[in-house]
């Protein structure tokens, strides 16, 4: 097992990782059925030179990846983004590399947004993948091919599914769990979460996930009703209001404003009152119907299926895991 190191990886992902594989050692003490290194993980590197990681923490990488022929599976950790754009190309012999790993049988994983130098490889065309939600657009603008699924905190893809992908900060620990689950075994996966705390993320990053509205757009007309459903997102039948203010057919406008922003102006209301009840759930002690009401469901069942579909957890649910203790 090889893990790849950058200079733009965050440590504790790329540090957790490993030492989760080498926990067996330990963990075999407490459970004497499990193998004590069914891994063999190292971490390799660009450049043989001591280096940083993206937080200036020295990173030490055992060898440098093309002083590895061979592995069964190859791990890109998060790495750090900043901006809106990911600068493709910087690494072309890494991708080279992994490329020629996939071509050797070898399984290739990333953890977060690590899928992005995955998918330079050309091997994610066509297929699916998750990254961390924030991070959806950066994505899209530089792999329009690939069909992203963030909502999903793990997917797996090829023909094989030597593919696997997750999202989220601390989705390695979906990671990790699923390799061992793979090679190991679930008995094993399941006795390391326990000694770890590690922690499934079963309903995905559907919890997770913020509704960050577009505005890089220059349609004006788009841009003002954006800005009047902030401000009154609980006024009764919102898309006839939209179009009264601006002026527009209705099927002109759900044209224009799906083209702008990606998505219908009923689902953007929803979306935008769904974040207003999250918010509220997370803050407030308000009941579940009067924060239906407040954000403009007079029938609370339906806001209550609204909410479950957009974030895989009931109202109630969703309190009991974001209020802090």
């Amino acid at each position: 097992m090889t893990l790849v190191a950058t200079p733009e990886s965050q440590l504790s992902p790329l540090s957790g990782l490993y030492e989760t594989f080498h926990a067996f050692r330990l963990l075999s003490g407490l459970e004497p059925d499990l193998p004590a290194a069914p891994f063999a993980a190292q971490i390799v590197a660009p450049r043989a030179a001591p280096a940083h990681a993206a937080t200036g923490l020295p990173l030490i990488a055992h060898r440098t990846f093309d002083e590895v022929e061979s592995t069964d599976i190859a791990i890109v950790p998060l790495m750090a983004v900043e901006g809106p754009g990911w600068e493709t190309g910087r690494y072309p012999e890494l991708v080279d590399w992994l490329r020629g790993l996939h071509a050797a049988g070898a399984t290739l994983c990333s953890a977060c947004t690590g899928v992005l130098l995955l998918a330079e490889t050309g091997l994610l065309d066509g297929r699916e993948a998750t990254i961390h939600w924030a991070f959806a657009q950066t994505f899209e603008r530089s792999f329009p091919r690939v069909r992203l699924r963030c909502e999903e905190v793990l997917v797996t893809a090829g023909d094989r599914e030597e593919l696997v992908m997750t999202g989220g900060v601390t989705s390695w620990h979906d990671l990790a769990l699923f390799l061992i689950a793979r090679h190991v075994g679930p008995t094993a996966a399941r006795a390391m979460a326990r000694l770890l705390m590690l922690e499934w993320h079963g309903e995905g990053q559907a919890p997770y996930r913020s509704f960050i509205p577009r505005r890089d757009h220059d349609d004006g007309a788009v841009l003002d009703l954006q800005e009047w459903l902030a401000a009154h997102l609980a006024t009764a039948q919102p898309v006839e209001a939209m179009a009264d203010r601006s002026g527009l057919p209705r099927r002109t406008l759900e044209r224009r404003f799906r083209r702008a922003t990606g998505c219908s102006p009923i689902a953007y209301v929803q979306n935008l009152r769904v974040a207003e009840a999250r918010r509220r759930l997370e803050r407030t002690d308000e009941a579940v119907e009067e924060i239906a009401h407040a954000v403009g469901y007079e029938n609370v069942a339906f806001f209550r299926r609204l909410f479950q579909r957009r974030t895989r957890l009931t109202p109630g649910a969703y309190r009991r895991k974001f209020s802090l203790p």
